[in-house]
């Protein structure tokens, strides 16, 4: 059986990583013995026909997707084009949104045949020896179909005890070239479950309140084949990594250890960090912790069951700057009951912490308490536009405050940043910015550059040199000179970055008639 796992597209504002998801459900495949194969959009141009085409090439049997809710309705039309091209296709999608609004997803799109609810590894290795076999579907717990006059909504799975039983992910099938060109880390995750009660987050219900952890060797030896690839940096994508001290320590010198040489960042809770620990991660290679504190009023964290203290937040901030560890703060708007008031508290606050930090807008996601218990707060949603639900946006309101209020305060916020920013680029342009800011500047424009040749295809677009007795040197230039006139960016920035790009194995010439074609290369390990 072959199977096409879709990784939907996902804006650059949003950090696209690799897939971890994406990579745990093609592993699965493949450990039930699927041929499969990634279509990656994320870092690749989408269009119906391009995805037409790949689907003409591989012939798959099964097409699935996974999404988060931003992201969905793009996901749910990729499914609906490659079943209209080949009805014959399987189509199945997974992921946080369709697990807690199945029955409206299978309604709204007829073109999905069947939902995977929850953790799909165990579902995926009993589903597919009877994926031809409706009717032995009903017998499989954690999926939803459509039944003959009625949605079926199968009982729940259980959540998978021993991590280290499922296959690790399948990241050989991604292009991990072009993530390795755009520099964003690779996530990777140590345990499952978080045993906190936030009313706006799905991942207890997800994944449960047990935090289920993995045998430390199997994370060092996930490691080590990430650092294969030549990937430097990683991001550990626990829902909560310092839930347990010893275990985090454990880590940290299991990394020490084995010598390995990585940087990387996890996300942790103010109330789970301790010196001791942190100076040990420190030493480990960790160097950037992010906090979610989301207000700065005592009286809302006690609302949406934070379960923290503006204390704990000050004095695991002021450890972090002890251990040299760099701090991140976000913070949340539109909570229930938010005022001018308590955004006047989260907003001095933040202020007085003396590190980066930012806002993000609520985004009441399906499977939340404070969209499924809305009754019970004062809040109301005000769209259901999925493609809205980036956090990017006041989509609802209180009895206090108005969308529009919400977005004029993150938007004097923002425009302190800009301009600061601003001035940053001015004096980057001039030759007169310091070290540390002409770098922040420098990498921005090239990310910005890099993301357009990787979500345009430009490579494929302009890579054909089609020029008699053509040596690469000419060929980078020629390549360069195109983009540069395609994007408008500056032709040294250019030039640079498509050197290096070269130097480091992500981009390659192969030779053609009376041409040079330059493609991405595949993802060749740099070490055994």
């Amino acid at each position: 059986m072959k199977v096409a796992i879709v990784a939907p597209p996902y804006p650059l504002e949003e950090a696209p990583a690799p897939p971890l998801g994406v990579s745990y459900v093609a592993a699965a495949f493949e450990a039930a013995g699927c041929r499969v194969r990634i279509i990656d959009y994320i870092v690749s141009r989408y269009t119906p026909e391009k995805l037409q085409a790949e689907l003409d090439t591989f012939e798959p049997d099964v097409v699935g997707s996974t999404s988060v809710t931003m992201n969905f309705p793009v996901a749910a039309d990729i499914l609906r084009t490659a079943k209209r091209h080949r009805p014959s296709i399987l189509t199945v999608m997974g992921g946080p949104h369709v697990s807690f609004d199945a029955e409206r997803t299978l309604e709204t799109y007829p073109e999905i045949d069947l939902l995977v609810m929850g953790e799909g590894e165990r579902t995926i290795m009993e589903l597919v020896p009877r994926l031809a076999d409706r009717s032995g579907w009903s017998g499989i717990r954690g999926i939803a179909f459509r039944g003959d006059d009625t949605i079926v909504i199968t009982e729940p799975r259980e959540l998978i005890d021993d991590l280290d039983s499922i296959p690790r992910p399948a990241r050989h099938l991604l292009p991990l070239s072009r993530y390795r060109a755009l520099g964003f880390p690779v996530s990777i995750i140590t345990s499952r479950g978080c045993p906190n009660a936030c009313i706006f987050c799905q991942g207890r219900r997800m994944v449960g309140k047990k935090v289920r952890y993995r045998w430390v060797e199997s994370v060092m030896d996930e490691i080590e084949e990430i650092l294969s690839y030549g990937i430097s940096r990683i991001n550990v994508a626990d829902d909560l990594f310092t839930s347990n001290k010893r275990r985090v320590q454990e880590v940290c010198r299991q990394i020490l250890a084995r010598g390995l040489n990585f940087t990387w960042s996890a996300f942790a809770r103010v109330n789970t960090v301790d010196r001791e620990t942190l100076e040990l991660m420190r030493d480990a290679g960790c160097d950037a912790v992010s906090f979610g504190i989301e207000s700065g009023n005592p009286e809302m964290l006690r609302r949406v069951r934070k379960g923290i203290t503006l204390d704990q937040a000050r004095n695991a901030v002021t450890l972090c700057k002890e251990a040299g560890i760099f701090a991140h703060a976000s913070f949340m708007v539109g909570l229930p009951g938010e005022s001018p008031e308590t955004l006047a508290d989260t907003r001095a606050f933040a202020q007085s912490l003396g590190i980066a930090y930012g806002y993000h807008f609520l985004a009441p996601f399906p499977g939340t308490d404070v969209r499924e218990k809305i009754e019970e707060y004062d809040l109301e949603i005000l769209t259901d536009d999925w493609t809205r639900y980036d956090a990017n946006s006041a989509i609802v309101r209180t009895s206090h405050l108005s969308p529009e209020a919400m977005e004029a305060f993150v938007a004097a916020f923002n425009a302190e940043i800009q301009e600061e920013w601003e001035q940053q680029v001015r004096d980057y342009r001039a030759g007169r910015g310091l070290p540390e800011n002409n770098l922040r500047v420098g990498g921005h424009f090239r990310m910005r550059f890099t993301y357009r040749l990787l979500s345009e295809d430009l490579i494929e677009t302009y890579g054909h040199c089609s020029v008699d007795h053509l040596s690469e040197n000419s060929a980078v230039d020629t390549l360069c000179s195109r983009l540069s006139d395609a994007t408008g960016f500056d032709p040294v920035l250019v030039r640079s970055t498509i050197k290096d790009f070269v130097a480091a194995g992500y981009l390659e010439a192969v030779p053609a008639v009376d041409a040079l074609e330059w493609r991405w290369t595949q993802n060749n390990r740099v070490h055994a």
